[in-house]
């Protein structure tokens, strides 16, 4: 007889216009469900965070990176043990990389 298992299921949150992310336990599709999904996480462990760059029309991850920055700088950081990027953008996957590393988020380049 197999015990059930007691360990918590991994909380994986996408942030991605297209992917499907079969990884993420949750996905939100613009900045502003994005910032949403965020903050309905607010004191809960994240253990990977993944971040699409574009997210359709005009819309970027940009407001997201921008509420993580804020939180970091107000001295609550996100709990996030992993942010992935994964933007088909080099130019603005590399903004975000840069943007969260310097709030000292564990953030890298990644595919999806």
């Amino acid at each position: 007889m197999k015990e059930a298992s007691t360990a918590p299921t991994p909380v994986v949150l996408g942030i991605d216009d297209l992917r499907p992310l079969p990884m993420a336990t949750r996905i939100a599709r613009t900045s502003r469900e994005g910032i949403q999904l965020l903050e309905e996480h607010r004191d809960t462990f994240i253990d990977e965070l993944w971040l699409d760059h574009d997210l359709g029309g005009d819309d970027t991850i940009m407001p997201v990176v921008t509420l993580m920055e804020e939180a970091a700088f107000d001295g609550r950081p996100f709990r996030i043990g992993a942010i992935f990027v994964h933007s088909a953008n080099p130019t603005g996957a590399e903004t975000v990389v840069r943007s969260l590393t310097r709030w000292n988020y564990r953030v890298r380049r990644a595919t999806a």
